[in-house]
């Protein structure tokens, strides 16, 4: 039977985390899970394809993500990657390595959100990148010191403040917020409900108790998404799920989705994930597991 890997960190109860760096000439470890956060940078790869959720995509000469959803599968894959000088690091912490109580500090408030945000992995820009890279570069040889916890807590710090790319989407990666407004909340329950019908403004404004044009501007301000925008993205997160994880043929995962055009649906994914929803499924199952 194939499935997706969940992996087992090797992280003792004596460690604050588990770092590894590697120089490599290829990609081979299948695609998995954990229940740890991870910090996976990569240098000299350029070529190869990350896989985070449904989020699929071809990184450059330096890449640099973070995820703390333990349901998010990933993998780096080899793609077109030519390069046999590849170095990555990996860094691997539990999720109580700075507890809620720490994290609802304000001096904490930058990476609290930016864990929340990474429970669906986020991508940091090359410039991002560049801010924390001399002390990544070091992280790995102060094994077991008390600078290398400072030095990883610094790296998080910085990151914090930095642009983020978030790459699954939040259906996929069933990483929803539970502190957004009442109204917005909702909204979003009977789109879960619902996202099979067809969804009007009219009817998602009276669900906010709000007229249709006021309810449109809020919930662009309150989400960063326009309405049908994030309903189609909600729609392509049930989708692609659907095709990890079931065998349901495109045309009945595209109806059952609430999309009503096979065609469109297959652009619009295409479009939105860079392959059609067969090249999606495809590239999952080669990279899943006999167990």
């Amino acid at each position: 039977m194939l499935e997706i890997l969940s992996e087992i960190t090797p992280i003792t109860e004596k460690d604050c985390f588990h770092i590894v760096e590697r120089q490599k000439s290829y990609f081979d470890y299948p695609l998995h899970h954990h229940k740890e956060y991870e910090l996976n940078f990569v240098q000299h790869a350029r070529g190869v394809r990350r896989v985070v959720g449904d989020s699929v995509e071809e990184i450059g000469d330096f890449d640099l993500v973070l995820i703390t959803g333990e349901d998010v599968e990933h993998v780096w894959e080899q793609g077109r990657c030519q390069s046999t000088d590849i170095r990555e690091i990996t860094v691997q912490f539990g999720q109580d390595l700075l507890p809620e109580s720490l994290l609802a500090r304000n001096q904490f408030r930058s990476i609290h959100e930016m864990f929340e945000a990474a429970r669906s992995g986020i991508a940091f820009p090359i410039d991002a990148i560049m801010r924390v890279y001399p002390t990544l570069d070091k992280l790995a040889s102060e094994n077991g010191r008390f600078t290398q916890f400072l030095d990883m807590l610094s790296i998080l710090y910085e990151l914090s403040n930095c642009e983020r790319k978030i790459l699954a989407s939040s259906t996929f990666s069933h990483a929803h917020k539970t502190t957004e407004n009442d109204r917005v909340q909702r909204v979003k329950e009977y789109i879960n409900d619902h996202y099979t019908e067809d969804l009007s403004l009219e009817v998602l404004a009276s669900v906010a108790g709000m007229g249709p044009s006021s309810f449109s501007r809020f919930f662009h301000q309150r989400t960063g998404k326009t309405l049908s925008s994030y309903i189609l993205d909600y729609r392509l997160g049930i989708a692609a799920r659907a095709l990890v994880d079931t065998s349901r043929n495109i045309s009945e995962i595209c109806y059952g989705c609430g999309f009503n055009n096979l065609s469109n649906f297959n652009r619009i994914f295409k479009q939105k994930r860079g392959m059609t929803p067969k090249e999606f499924r495809s590239i999952y199952r080669k990279m899943k597991v006999l167990v």
